[in-house]
């Protein structure tokens, strides 16, 4: 994969990765942004994997790393805040200069996308957006304890081989005490740059389970490699931080526009209602596709998955009638989350 540094008018110098149509024949007009998940980490070699098969399907596809993540440049702690990644998101777009774009948003990324849809003069830049397993999109939702999908591999899968940061005292002090509060992501007991070269894939291996099937606990995929393995924890605690601490965005969601679609996995890790409440609050959102038989990471090589989830990015993304029935709806919101249980 080829690595160009694209410097924003936000001030962030981001890491840019494009995957031309590799078909002239299916060429798609409008480009394909990609938002992954983190929120401060590289994009795993599985998602670029996954572009790969859209840019076969005739998409011009782009995908960046958010600020501090990857091999995008690191921003002053301060400046790490769930506000950052929407104005770039913005300046990037102005950037590419290529009129409106689609976007696909996973995870973190997808809670970006959300704000970005309750945002009008980011929207203004939007042809249409799939939200596929979002994160909460604001402080109000953050604190929503609920019901997560069916049982991941959380637990079951075989611990991780490799070198761990937290096996080192210094790290595993500092790591617990921000997860916890005790310490601000600033703090001097790590720096920022030395944090991220210290953490390691090992050390993500509980989060990493949590994003597959209980079914699929022994045949997770590797992720990541070393080289390509990146992420932030005191940044990604801080933007988390931000987040919480954010007031709903619900009333300006609700005048979006925006043609948009909702992707769950059945085995999701994520708490349902930070799902449920996008699609309670964006009257724009056509269709929910709920994808069975894969968790929260649900393009990840394994059996026919990758080739499903493309089948239902496509379908919406050129107006065409979904793989998936249409579920749930808004009004099945209700029966959704009791089904969960």
């Amino acid at each position: 994969m080829v690595t160009q540094h694209w410097s924003l008018a936000t001030g962030s110098r981001i890491a840019v990765y494009h995957y031309p149509p590799a078909n002239p024949g299916t060429r798609h007009t409008v480009p394909l942004v990609y938002l992954n998940g983190g929120p401060v980490r590289g994009i795993s070699v599985l998602d670029h994997r996954f572009l790969q098969l859209l840019a076969r399907q005739g998409y011009d596809v782009y995908a960046y790393e958010q600020a501090g993540g990857g091999r995008s440049d690191l921003l002053p702690m301060s400046q790490y805040t769930i506000s950052r990644p929407v104005r770039d998101l913005a300046a990037f777009i102005d950037r590419l200069n290529k009129g409106k774009v689609d976007v696909l948003g996973f995870s973190s990324g997808g809670a970006v996308l959300t704000r970005a849809l309750a945002d009008p003069s980011v929207a203004a830049s939007l042809h249409r957006a799939i939200v596929a397993e979002p994160g909460p999109m604001d402080g109000p939702t953050a604190h929503i304890t609920g019901h997560e999908g069916r049982k991941s591999a959380r637990g079951l899968a075989p611990a991780m081989t490799g070198p761990r940061s937290t096996h080192v005292p210094r790290y595993a002090v500092a790591f617990g005490l921000m997860r916890l509060g005790l310490l601000t992501p600033d703090t001097g007991l790590i720096g920022q740059a030395e944090g991220d070269n210290a953490f390691t894939a090992a050390d993500l291996g509980s989060d990493t389970a949590s994003a597959y099937c209980a079914r699929d606990a022994h045949r997770i995929p590797a992720e990541d490699t070393t080289q390509n393995f990146a992420f932030s924890p005191a940044a990604s605690l801080r933007i988390q931080q931000t987040v919480k601490d954010s007031p709903s965005i619900a009333p300006h969601l609700r005048q979006s526009r925006t043609p948009a679609m909702l992707m769950i996995a059945e085995c999701s890790s994520q708490v349902r209602q930070w799902e449920t409440t996008v699609l309670a609050n964006d009257p724009a959102i056509q269709r929910t596709q709920y994808m069975p038989g894969v968790g929260h990471h649900m393009w990840n090589g394994l059996d026919d998955n990758n080739d499903r989830a493309v089948a239902v990015i496509t379908a919406f993304l050129q107006d065409k009638p979904a793989p998936l029935p249409n579920y749930p709806t808004r009004d099945e919101i209700p029966t959704f989350l009791r089904d969960q249980k």
